[in-house]
């Protein structure tokens, strides 16, 4: 089997990037013979496509996608088979889609969306993103560069740290998170809640409604938002220097910095909805929340990357739940549990490292995606 794989290459801090280089990096270790090419890269596709003459080229990225992961290979009479995830509503390329063999996606919700929206079922099986639980690993509390990372952020031995990790915070549940952190922080054990978000202009803007909410809410001293750009590299060790991870998530397909976490040996709190139905389990190696909202809308609009004109109105026929909000109630209720039950912590990131390793470990996943090619398209 000969695989071109179309991502963000070479690799970026950004999830996309990282779910394509594991994938890739699985691939590798199988021993299949593998490449990785930037999806946009026309060019670069195209010299691929000629003398490594691949048998399947796997695109990770959403539906907008479509014309560098699907058409771009087709143009060139190669297999395209896209690894997608959810972006609120399907709105072009079904005719595209339904004429592929195959389509992956990255949990049951995200399939739930694309047949929600037009995508034929039969089409689509789901494929996890990995994790390296080589590097995403427990890490013991005298760790110097675990020691390091709470010494950075100005978090002492005796405080509990609280991580956020996302583009933006508020996409996450951070100010969910903070609501929650101000009724119970009188009766908490000495906390810090640190946000770690990626600089960027959007970000900017959404970290100071965040913290404007923090000091609304009294608890602005105990809340750190990071905004440096970071590598991969750091990551495990930020992670592994928290004693709970917190993401109920207003929109998430996967969640990998959940899983991440859990590979770390952290107790998550997450929201009982969407990707985190596949990759959390309740009261085992997470707390998940409550549903308290759904956003609705009733149009959208749309433009060029999508394939349309710019501010292009779609109505719905029927409005469309596009985004989740977490209870605040119950985030408090299990913050509580954990922040004060150090053995409770430690048995729900044991069993969170358990589950990862057994499914969501990036050779289980490479395995598994060569599994699915040859059973579905018959490519050995």
């Amino acid at each position: 089997m000969k695989v071109l794989v179309l991502y963000d290459y070479p690799p970026t801090p950004g999830g996309l990037s990282t779910q394509g280089d594991l994938l890739y990096m699985g691939l590798v270790e199988l021993g299949i013979d593998a490449h990785a090419v930037h999806f946009e890269s026309a060019q670069e596709k195209e010299w691929y496509y000629r003398w490594f003459e691949p048998d399947v080229v796997v695109g990770v990225g959403y539906w907008g996608h479509t014309p560098q992961l699907i058409l771009h290979p087709l143009r060139y009479g190669v297999q395209p088979v896209p690894w997608l995830v959810a972006d609120g509503y399907i709105a072009n390329y079904q005719e595209v889609l339904n004429s592929l063999p195959l389509i992956l996606v990255t949990s049951n919700w995200v399939k739930e969306m694309y047949v929600r929206d037009g995508i034929n079922s039969d089409k689509i099986e789901v494929l996890p993103v990995g994790c390296d639980t080589d590097t995403f690993k427990i890490y013991s509390k005298d760790n110097p560069q675990i020691l390091a990372v709470r010494e950075s952020l100005g978090i002492s031995p005796d405080q509990l740290m609280i991580l956020t990790v996302g583009g933006d915070a508020a996409s996450k549940g951070a100010q969910e998170v903070m609501q929650a952190l101000a009724i119970i922080d009188t009766k908490a054990p000495d906390w810090k809640y640190v946000c770690k978000v990626w600089p960027q202009p959007r970000t900017k803007i959404q970290n100071l409604i965040d913290l404007e909410l923090a000091t609304h809410l009294g608890i602005e001293k105990n809340v750190t938002y990071e905004t440096n750009t970071i590598s991969r590299n750091f990551m495990p060790y930020l992670i592994g220097a928290c004693d709970i991870y917190a993401a109920p998530s207003r929109l998430e397909g996967f969640g990998m910095p959940q899983v991440e976490a859990g590979s770390c040996g952290k107790p998550v709190l997450s929201i009982n909805a969407m990707g985190m139905l596949d990759t959390l389990v309740h009261e085992e190696t997470a707390f998940l929340v409550s549903v308290a909202q759904k956003i609705v809308v009733n149009d959208v609009l749309l433009g060029d990357e999508e394939g349309f004109k710019d501010q292009h109105k779609v109505t719905f026929k029927v409005p469309r739940t596009v985004d989740y909000r977490a209870s605040v109630q119950d985030i408090a209720k299990y913050l509580m549990m954990l922040m004060t039950d150090a053995d409770l912590r430690e048995k729900m990131g044991k069993a969170g490292r358990e589950r990862v390793i057994k499914y969501f470990d990036y050779r289980i996943v490479a395995k598994k995606f060569v599994q699915i090619i040859n059973d579905r398209l018959g490519i050995k």
